[in-house]
C-alpha cells in the first residue's frame, strides 16, 4: 500500500482526530502517503433539532461509511461515542485507540461548580444522558438543548445565552481548550457516555491488509473497556433517545463497570455495577444490562423509544 485516505467529518475536533491518526500512521509507515477526505455529514448539517429527534449519532457516520464502500477512503476515524452499537453489514472496527479524559466538563464564565448555580440558571447540553443526571441532582436548573461544534457552543456561552454548559473534557483538551474547563465532573457526578474519550477506526470488512496495518494503533485496555460499555448499550438497544451511560475502567486484569438508565426528567434513576476479567468484557456489559433490566430499565426505554 502506497496511499491511504482517511474519511473524517470537517468539524475542528473531527479533523484534529483524523490528523492525530494520520501522524501516527505516518510515523509507523513513512513509505505510505496518508491524506484526509473531509466530509460534512447530515448530523453536522441539522443543528436546530436534538440528535434524539433526527435519527441519533449514526448521522455522523453514514456518509463516512459510504466513502469507504465506494473506495473513496480506506479508513474512517470516529469518536467512539458517535458509533452506533451495531455497525452496518460490511463494516468492522479495526482499532480502538487510547482514551483521552472520559469525563464530562463544566464550562462557565461565572461559576466553578454546579452547586453554585442559582435557581433557574440556564445550562446547555446536547445530551439526554447529561440532562437526566443534571435534573436528578439539580432540579432547580433550567436545562436547555445546545447543538453545534465545540467553538459554536463556547460562543453561545460567551454571548450570555447560558450560565454554564457541559461538554466532553476530551474534546476540549484535544482542541487546546482545556483551560476553559472549570471543573471535570467525576463519574459519580456525571457518568460518561459509552465510548466517551476514545477514538475508533472503521474499515470495510474483509480488508485484512488494513486490519494488520492498524493493529499497532489498537490500545488493548481501552478496547476492553469500550467493548464492555458497548455490549451493555447493545443489550439495552441504547440510542440517543434514551438517557443511558456506561463507563468501565481496567485495573490489572479486572474490569469494573458502572451503568445507568434514567428518565429524562431524572425522577427515575437506575444504576448497576459489576466486575469481570478483561477477557469477559462483552459478558460484563451484558451483565450490567441485565441488572438494569431487572430494575425496570425496559419500561423507561420503551416509553422513550415510542414515537407516539
Amino acid at each position: 500500500m502506497k496511499q491511504l485516505v482517511i474519511a473524517s467529518r470537517e468539524s475542528a475536533l473531527a479533523l484534529w482526530q483524523a490528523e492525530h491518526i494520520k501522524s501516527r500512521l505516518e510515523a509507523l509507515y513513512p513509505e505510505i502517503t496518508v491524506s484526509i477526505l473531509g466530509m460534512t455529514t447530515q448530523g453536522d448539517q441539522i443543528l436546530d433539532k436534538s440528535l434524539s429527534k433526527i435519527g441519533g449519532k449514526g448521522l455522523f457516520v453514514k456518509e463516512l461509511e459510504l466513502a469507504l464502500s465506494e473506495g473513496r477512503a480506506d479508513i474512517a476515524v470516529h469518536s467512539m461515542k458517535d458509533v452506533p452499537m451495531n455497525l452496518p453489514e460490511g463494516f468492522v472496527l479495526a482499532a480502538t485507540c487510547s482514551r483521552e479524559d472520559p469525563r464530562d466538563a463544566l464550562v462557565s464564565n461565572r461559576y466553578a461548580h454546579l452547586s453554585e448555580l442559582p435557581d433557574g440558571a440556564r445550562v446547555g447540553t446536547s445530551s439526554l444522558r447529561r440532562e437526566s443526571q443534571l435534573r436528578a441532582t439539580y432540579p432547580h436548573l433550567d436545562i436547555q438543548p445546545l447543538r453545534g461544534n465545540v467553538q459554536t457552543r463556547l460562543r453561545k456561552l460567551d454571548d450570555g445565552e447560558f450560565d454554564a454548559i457541559i461538554l466532553a473534557a476530551a474534546g476540549l483538551k484535544r482542541l487546546g481548550l482545556g483551560h476553559r474547563i472549570r471543573l471535570a465532573l467525576q463519574p459519580e457526578e456525571s457518568l460518561p457516555a459509552v465510548g466517551q474519550g476514545a477514538l475508533g477506526i472503521e474499515i470495510c470488512a474483509g480488508r485484512a491488509d488494513l486490519a494488520a496495518l492498524l493493529l499497532p494503533l489498537n490500545d488493548a485496555a481501552t478496547a476492553a473497556c469500550v467493548a464492555a460499555e458497548r455490549a451493555m448499550s447493545r443489550a439495552l438497544n441504547g440510542s440517543c433517545q434514551v438517557p443511558l451511560a456506561g463507563y468501565a475502567t481496567l485495573e490489572g486484569d479486572t474490569l469494573t463497570m458502572n451503568g445507568l438508565v434514567a428518565s429524562v426528567d431524572g425522577t427515575t434513576y437506575l444504576t448497576a455495577q459489576a466486575q469481570a476479567p478483561s477477557r469477559y468484557a462483552d459478558a460484563l456489559g451484558r451483565a450490567i444490562a441485565k441488572q438494569l433490566l431487572d430494575q425496570g430499565a425496559d419500561d423507561i426505554i420503551a416509553a422513550l423509544s415510542d414515537p407516539a
